[in-house]
C-alpha cells in the first residue's frame, strides 16, 4: 500500500458572486471545483484511534460480508479517478479531480487501518491494471458512488440508530461518510458541465457511454455470481450490509431513511449545484408503487 502524498490545495480562481450560474459556465465550474477542494478534511488514516468494541459489537462489525469488496473498491476508485485526472489540462478541474482521487486512495487506507484493528481478514486482492479508458472508468466510479452512496447514507444512519454500529465508530467513520457525499456533488455537476463544453461531435457518443455505464452498472449489481470463497464477494455490499442489519428491516422505512439522509447530506451545499436525481427519482418512484 503506497504513503499518500496530501495534494496542493491551493485556491486558483475566486469564488463566483452569489446569484444565479449558467449550467456549463466558468463560474459553474469554479463552484463546484472550490466546493470540493474548500471542504477538504486533512484527516491522517494512520492516526485515526480505532475505539475499543465489546465482543458483541466487534463480531457484529467483522462478520459484515462488505469488508472485502469495500477495500477492492475503494482501490479502483482511486485509480480510475487519478488516471483520469491525468488527463485534463484545465488547472482546477485537474486539482479537483486529482484531490477526488486522493480521497478515495485514503478511504482504501482508513479500511485497511479498521480491518486491521478489529482483525479482519481479507481475500488477497487482485491486480488492478490502468484503465484504458480513463473517461470511462471514471464514469463508472462516479456513477456507481452515486448509487452506492444513497444507499450507504441510510444504512449508516439505520446502523447507528439501531445500535449496529457503537457511538464510537459512527463519530470515527463518519468523515468517510461526508467525503462520498462531496464526491457524488462534484461528479453529477462535472457530468452537466462537461456535457455544455466538450465538441459537438463528441456528444452522441459520450451520451453512449452514459448509457453503457449504467447497463454496466446494473448488470454488476443484479446478474452478478462469483465465487465468495475466492474472495470475489459481489458489488451488492449495500445489500449485504442491510440484511446484516436485522431480519425484518423494513425496506419502507429503509427507502425513507436513505431519501432523507440522502437531502441532509447534500443540502448543506450551494444550492445552486445540481444534486444527484435519479437515484432518489427511482427510490420515490419504488416507493410510491409498493403495497402499504
Amino acid at each position: 500500500m503506497t504513503a499518500l502524498v496530501f495534494p496542493d490545495l491551493t485556491p486558483s480562481a475566486p469564488l463566483p458572486a452569489p446569484g444565479p450560474i449558467r449550467t456549463g459556465s466558468e463560474a459553474h465550474k469554479i463552484l463546484f471545483c472550490r466546493t470540493l477542494l474548500d471542504t477538504f478534511d486533512p484527516y491522517k488514516p494512520a492516526v485515526i484511534d480505532w475505539p475499543k468494541l465489546d465482543r458483541q459489537a466487534q463480531d457484529r462489525i467483522t462478520s459484515l460480508p462488505i469488508w472485502d469488496i469495500a477495500v477492492q473498491t475503494e482501490n479502483r476508485a482511486g485509480l480510475n479517478v487519478c488516471t483520469y485526472a491525468e488527463e485534463i489540462a484545465d488547472p482546477l478541474l485537474r486539482k479537483a479531480v486529482a484531490l477526488n482521487g486522493f480521497e478515495e486512495k485514503r478511504h482504501r487506507h482508513v479500511l485497511s487501518n479498521l480491518v486491521e484493528a478489529y482483525g479482519i481478514k481479507l481475500a488477497p486482492e487482485p491486480v488492478y491494471d490502468r484503465p484504458r479508458d480513463p473517461e470511462w472508468a471514471f464514469m463508472v466510479t462516479g456513477y456507481s458512488e452515486c448509487i452506492d452512496s444513497f444507499f450507504a447514507f441510510g444504512l449508516f444512519e439505520t446502523a447507528k440508530r439501531s445500535g449496529f454500529f457503537p457511538a464510537e465508530l459512527v463519530d470515527t467513520f463518519e468523515p468517510v461518510v461526508h467525503e462520498e457525499g462531496r464526491h457524488i456533488l462534484f461528479f453529477v455537476n462535472w457530468v452537466a458541465w462537461w456535457r455544455r463544453n466538450m465538441p459537438w461531435w463528441r456528444r452522441p457518443w459520450f451520451e453512449l457511454k452514459v448509457l453503457g455505464v449504467w447497463a454496466f452498472l446494473v448488470w454488476e449489481r443484479i446478474g452478478i455470481a462469483k465465487d465468495v470463497g475466492n474472495g470475489q464477494q459481489d458489488n451488492n455490499f449495500t445489500v449485504n450490509g442491510a440484511e446484516q442489519l436485522g431480519k425484518d428491516i423494513n425496506v419502507r422505512g429503509l427507502m425513507d431513511i436513505c431519501l432523507a439522509e440522502n437531502d441532509r447530506r447534500l443540502g448543506i451545499y450551494d444550492r445552486r449545484l445540481k444534486r444527484p436525481r435519479f437515484v432518489p427519482f427511482m427510490i420515490r418512484l419504488i416507493r410510491h408503487l409498493l403495497p402499504k
